[in-house]
C-alpha cells in the first residue's frame, strides 16, 4: 500500500512517533454513486487540463469538480479497474489539475466549506495528499478536540478489497492501546479467523512486548519507533516480521508474514438461556458488503432458535455503509420500523436535497455485491421484531454503529448501551475516487427521525464497564456480555469485581485501526 496505516491509537487514530503523537498519513478507496461497490461514474464533459503554472482560481470562478477536473492526472493508470472491468477513467492531466479538484470538490460539497483557510496556494504542494489535508476546517469543539477529526485518504484499489470484500491486509489483529506514549501497553483484542494470528496462536488479552527485537513498551527513538511502526504495520503482502507477547506469566514469540486477510463481519452468533428466556448474542464488526449476508444469515440463526431478546456487540465496530446499518435497524425492530426514517442526511447549504437523502428502514434487501456472498435485491429481511436492545460499545464504536444507535432510539426502540461512550462521528460522506486515490472529506451529518443528531461526545452508556481482555468475546462472563446479561434481568447497573487479571482493562483503551474504518458512507449520485 502507498499510504501507510500509520494511524494508531484512538478514533481519531494517533500516529506511534518519537513523540508518541502526531498526524496520520492516509489509506485508500472508491465508490460511486448510487450504483453498485466500487463503480466510478462516467466523466461529465470535461474541459480538459488547467493551466499548471496559473494563480490559484477565485473560489467563486472554481466551476464544477467532477464536470471539469475530475480523473485528470499527472500520471495515469492504465489497463482495466479489476472490480468494474472497465478501463480506468484517467485522461493525462498534471499536479495542477487533481490539486483543482479537490479545491473545487472542497468548496461544492464539504459540510464546512466556508471555514477551509485560505491561507496557502497550489503552488507550496507537491503532491495532492498534502493538499488534501489542509482543505479542512481548523476549528476545535468546545472540548478542544479539532471539529473535524475524519479527513483522510486510502488507495483506491485497498479500498475496493476491503468495501467490496472484507479484505485487509496485515495479520488480522485489532489491538487494543493503553496509549502510544511509552510506556505502551497494547493487547491483542480480536484475532481473525484464518489469519496469519490465528495461525500463529495469538490469542485475545495476549500484551505486545518486542517487535523485530525492539523493545516495543519502552522505546523512544526514531529509529526505533520507525521499525516498530513497520512491523505492525506492514505495506506490502509478503513482509515478515517477529512478535514477542506476554500471556500471563508466559512469553510468546511468533513470525508472522503479512498478506490480504478476509474479514468477518460477524465473528459470533449464539444463543444464551437465562431465566427470561434465550437470549441471541452477536459480535459484529464492519458494516460492509460482505456483512449484508452475514447478518440476514445471524438473524435467520437467532429467529429460528426462538429468541426473545438481543445483546449486539459492536464494540470494535467503526461503521460503514449507511445502508447495512438501516436493514440491521429493520432486523432488530421489525414491521414496525418500515419505511421509517433511520437517518436524514443534512449536507451544505448549496447542496440540491435529494429524496436519497432519507434513508429509510428497508424491509428488503438492497443486494450490495460482495462476490459469492451477495443477496439477491428485493430479498425479505429476517426480524427479530424487538423493541429493546442491548448494544455493547467502546470507543471504538463509531459513525454508522452509532447510527443504529441513535435511529432505533428515533423510533422509540429502547436501547440500553453498556460499555464505554461511543467515538462520537455524527458525520459521514460518499467517498470520491480521482487517480487512483479515493478522498474522505466530511460531506453531512446525520439525524434520525426526531431531527437528533448531536453526539459529537458519543453517547453515553447506561452502565459503564472496561473492556474485559481476560476473556473471549462471547463468552457471558466477558464483563460487558455479563453487565449486559445482568441488567436485561434486573434494571440495575452491577456493582464490577474486577480481580487483578483484569486491571489492564481498567485504564482507558483504545481501538487500533485505521481512519477508514470508522466511517459512515452514503452512496450518493454525483
Amino acid at each position: 500500500m502507498t499510504f501507510t496505516l500509520r494511524l494508531i491509537g484512538t478514533g481519531l487514530a494517533a500516529a506511534l512517533t518519537l513523540a508518541a503523537c502526531g498526524g496520520g498519513g492516509g489509506d485508500p478507496g472508491a465508490i460511486g454513486a448510487d450504483m453498485p461497490m466500487g463503480t466510478t461514474p462516467a466523466l461529465n464533459n470535461p474541459t480538459g487540463p488547467a493551466n499548471p503554472s496559473a494563480p490559484d482560481p477565485d473560489l467563486a470562478t472554481l466551476g464544477d469538480a467532477f464536470g471539469t477536473y475530475w480523473n485528470y492526472c499527472a500520471k495515469p493508470r492504465t489497463g482495466t479497474d479489476p472490480y468494474t472491468g472497465k478501463p480506468y477513467p484517467d485522461k493525462q492531466g498534471t499536479l495542477r489539475d487533481e490539486l483543482t479538484f479537490l479545491r473545487a470538490w472542497t468548496h461544492q460539497n464539504y459540510l464546512w466549506y466556508k471555514e477551509v483557510p485560505t491561507d496557502f496556494k497550489m503552488a507550496d504542494f507537491t503532491n495532492p495528499v498534502d493538499y488534501f489535508n489542509k482543505l479542512k476546517t481548523p476549528a476545535l469543539t468546545a472540548s478542544g478536540t479539532p471539529k473535524d477529526q475524519f479527513h483522510f485518504v486510502y488507495e483506491s484499489a485497498e479500498w475496493d478489497k476491503l468495501t467490496n470484500s472484507g479484505i485487509e491486509m496485515g495479520y488480522g489483529i485489532t489491538w487494543s492501546s493503553g496509549g502510544a506514549t511509552a510506556p505502551r501497553i497494547w493487547n491483542v483484542a480480536v484475532v481473525e479467523p484464518g489469519s496469519p494470528a490465528a495461525a500463529a496462536g495469538l490469542r485475545r488479552g495476549d500484551q505486545l512486548t518486542v517487535i523485530d527485537g525492539v523493545d516495543f513498551v519502552n522505546a523512544t527513538d526514531r529509529p526505533l519507533v520507525d521499525k516498530i511502526n513497520a512491523g505492525l504495520f506492514p505495506k506490502t503482502a509478503g513482509e515478515t516480521h517477529s512478535f514477542t507477547l506476554k500471556r500471563g506469566t508466559e512469553s510468546v514469540a511468533v513470525t508472522m508474514q503479512a498478506r490480504d486477510v478476509t474479514a468477518l463481519s460477524v465473528k459470533y452468533t449464539r444463543v444464551i438461556d437465562t431465566a427470561g428466556g434465550k437470549v441471541g448474542y452477536l459480535s459484529f464488526e464492519n458494516h460492509n458488503a460482505v456483512a449484508e449476508r452475514q447478518l440476514i444469515d445471524s438473524f435467520t440463526t437467532l429467529k429460528n432458535a426462538g429468541v426473545n431478546g438481543l445483546v449486539l456487540d459492536m464494540r470494535y465496530n467503526g461503521g460503514g455503509l449507511l445502508h447495512i446499518a438501516a436493514e440491521l435497524g429493520y432486523m432488530i425492530a421489525g414491521p414496525v420500523s418500515t419505511g421509517q426514517v433511520f437517518e436524514r442526511l443534512q449536507y451544505n447549504d448549496k447542496t440540491p436535497v435529494k429524496a436519497s437523502d432519507t434513508i429509510r428502514f428497508p424491509d428488503t434487501a438492497i443486494g450490495f455485491a460482495a462476490g459469492a456472498g451477495t443477496v439477491g435485491k428485493g430479498t425479505p429481511l429476517p426480524t427479530l421484531g424487538l423493541n429493546r436492545v442491548t448494544i455493547l460499545t467502546t470507543d471504538g464504536t463509531c459513525s454508522a454503529s452509532e447510527a443504529v444507535i441513535n435511529a432505533l432510539r428515533g423510533i422509540d426502540v429502547q436501547v440500553d448501551v453498556i460499555g464505554a461512550p461511543t467515538c462520537g462521528k455524527p458525520y459521514g460522506f460518499t467517498p470520491v475516487p480521482n487517480c487512483g486515490t479515493t478522498y474522505f472529506s466530511i460531506e453531512f451529518q446525520g439525524v434520525n427521525a426526531k431531527g437528533f443528531g448531536d453526539f459529537g461526545d458519543g453517547f453515553a452508556p447506561t452502565c459503564a464497564v472496561a473492556d474485559d481482555l481476560t476473556r473471549e468475546l462471547g463468552d457471558p462472563s466477558e464483563a460487558l456480555l455479563a453487565t449486559a446479561l445482568s441488567y436485561r434481568s434486573s434494571g440495575v447497573c452491577p456493582v464490577q469485581n474486577r480481580t487483578s487479571a483484569q486491571a489492564m482493562a481498567i485504564t482507558a483503551r483504545t481501538t487500533v485501526r485505521p481512519k477508514v474504518s470508522q466511517i459512515a458512507i452514503h452512496t450518493r449520485a454525483r
